[in-house]
């Protein structure tokens, strides 16, 4: 060994021993343990942690005693939503006849509505149209028959009854028209043909429900349509109320 490195080697091996030997003397020895302190403070309450898997249901151990006593009904509850109607059940067997009423009061004949009316054409204003107007008035109660216009006006409600009788010597067809509310809502139409030239009559009639307001009239056909007038034989129109309805 050369003499730096055994000098090296040397030195290092001495100062170790040195601080082997100076730890040994200078430590002191452990001492006693203390006494214990005073309880501290109590520290804040921790988060609340997570819930828990459920237990399993405990055994049960006691006597099942009798069933109580049932309790007093409570208030009734709020009224539910109405459900939807059921299907029609089957019709039921009639019920036996109700007591015989009372008999009614008589009627007056005087009071009930009558109207009823007659007319002829004797001389008929010209340009009325196709409307046939018979202008000489036999019967006209309750004056509902205009005679200048042809027409019957209802004022009662109810079935009425119209006729009529027109004397021709050639073809003719004529309608019992009406309306109903200001509208044409029925028309019952007569044709006769006349290859002669002899007087004929054409006649018709029909039971109509009218209301109030309704009118009636007769109507010719614009080609064959025309009519006799003269002294020998009258043409009528005619009408009068069956009974009333509401």
């Amino acid at each position: 060994m050369d003499a730096p490195w055994g000098w090296l080697v040397v030195g290092v091996l001495a100062m170790s021993l040195a601080s082997t030997v100076t730890q040994n003397v200078c430590r002191a020895p452990d001492g006693r343990d203390g006494a214990p302190g005073n309880p501290g403070r109590p520290g804040r309450p921790g988060l609340k942690g997570e819930r828990g898997e459920p237990g399993a249901p405990g055994i049960r151990t006691g006597i099942r005693g009798l069933k109580g006593d049932q309790g007093d009904p409570g208030p009734p509850g709020i009224p539910g939503n109405m459900g939807y109607p059921g299907p029609s059940g089957p019709l039921g067997s009639p019920g036996s006849p109700g007591l015989k009423g009372i008999k009614g009061n008589p009627g007056d004949i005087n009071a009930q509505p009558r109207p009823a009316f007659s007319a002829v054409r004797r001389n008929p204003p010209t340009g009325g149209g196709n409307v046939v107007i018979f202008d000489t008035v036999i019967t006209n109660e309750e004056g509902r028959y205009q005679s200048h216009s042809g027409r019957f006006v209802c004022a009662v409600p109810g079935y009425y009854y119209f006729t009529f009788q027109v004397v021709s010597k050639w073809d003719i067809c004529l309608s019992i028209m009406s309306t109903r509310r200001g509208l044409t809502a029925s028309s019952v139409g007569f044709c006769d043909s006349n290859s002669r030239g002899t007087f004929q009559v054409v006649s018709g009639g029909t039971v109509l429900q009218l209301q109030n307001g309704d009118q009636v009239w007769i109507e010719k056909d614009p080609v064959k349509g025309r009519i006799y007038q003269g002294p020998e034989a009258d043409s009528v129109f005619s009408g009068f109320l069956i009974f009333p309805s509401s």
